[in-house]
């Protein structure tokens, strides 16, 4: 069966255009060998942490990779969701590989405009999170990931897919999305101070809500509806890059983990927050793990603001469901059971 849905895309002078997406929902394809990757674009998003002073670090991972030989494009974001559609109209200029500086939002913008291609996607870290990287074992070193890109393998993952409101429009991510409070924390942090102090902005807007009232709202997986006021659906093990918080997952299941909170305030979350720091977030009172391929989520009381890959996604209702077989990451070999 295919399915097709016509996604947004914002184009290079701003405007929007449409493309139909098509998935592959029955044919699981092989991981197929390295391709042809010397027609390479490196998209970069200039505001992202590691180029706040400048780009001597993408200077110089080009040079790496101009000398394994790889006849290189760069290309900086314009904007918010423009990484998308440079992805995409280099992919129709005939790039047979898309190599993504910065954290794990403009990652997930640049996947946006891959979806469905097989064309192979490689992350360098750059941001103020770099999730994917950790995760993977890429690490924290750009210019060591760029060294390090030909000895990657390609691997078929399988992605999220959100529609939310306002927009309703489609949209993807690759490693999580969160509903509740930790998207209220996205919404409060101070875009200035991220800029200067990375995931300190996270953690100072995150004790702002100490002891206040959390929206409410009701997650469901087909089977009765569950109150929360924060779930995360999530392709990784980790949750910015510090605490595991999905103990199981890996880029190659074709599932979520799920992990459910309960609390009608938020001073539950620092007991969640310290069993999450020791690694025994499974078996604690209020918080709910299991697999699943996707859920629903309804407000109660309040509006409830939605994250994706730590970049806000809208609010509440939702609909968030797997798309198997999306994308290709280059991945290095000892990642994950394939």
């Amino acid at each position: 069966m295919m399915a097709k849905l016509v996604a947004k895309r914002v184009d290079f002078a701003g405007g929007i255009f449409h493309r139909p997406l098509n998935y592959n929902l029955t044919r699981k394809r092989e991981n197929r060998p390295i391709a042809d990757y010397r027609n390479a674009v490196l998209i970069y998003n200039p505001r992202a942490g590691k180029f706040r002073n400048g780009t001597p670090a993408i200077d110089r991972a080009a040079e790496i990779l101009n000398k394994a030989g790889r006849q290189l494009a760069i290309s900086p974001t314009t904007g918010p969701r423009t990484a998308g559609a440079i992805a995409s109209e280099h992919i129709a200029r005939g790039a047979g590989l898309v190599i993504v500086a910065g954290g794990d939002g403009t990652i997930n913008e640049a996947a946006e405009g891959m979806i469905g291609s097989d064309v192979p996607l490689a992350i360098l870290p750059a941001g103020t999170a770099n999730v994917l990287a950790m995760e993977t074992g890429i690490g924290a070193k750009l210019e060591r990931a760029a060294a390090k890109i030909g000895e990657l393998q390609p691997r078929r993952i399988a992605v999220g897919r959100i529609v939310c409101e306002p927009e309703r429009t489609p949209r993807h991510f690759l490693c999580m999305a969160g509903i509740g409070l930790d998207a209220q924390i996205v919404y409060n942090v101070n875009p200035g101070l991220k800029a200067k102090a990375g995931k300190l902005a996270y953690w100072l807007a995150g004790w702002s809500l100490l002891g206040q009232r959390l929206p409410q709202f009701r997650a469901c997986s087909g089977g009765e509806p569950r109150r929360c006021s924060f779930a995360l659906l999530s392709r990784v093990r980790n949750y910015g890059g510090d605490f595991q918080i999905a103990p199981s997952v890996t880029l190659a299941d074709p599932n979520f983990e799920a992990v459910l909170f309960e609390g009608l305030t938020s001073l539950p979350y620092v007991k969640y927050f310290a069993g999450m720091a020791l690694n025994r977030i499974a078996g604690m009172k209020g918080v709910g793990l299991f697999r699943t391929t996707g859920m629903q989520f309804d407000a109660v009381d309040r509006r409830v603001w939605v994250q994706v890959d730590g970049e806000l996604a809208g609010y509440l209702p939702a609909e968030i469901r797997i798309v198997p077989d999306a994308i290709t990451l280059l991945l290095p070999r000892s990642y994950g059971a394939f």
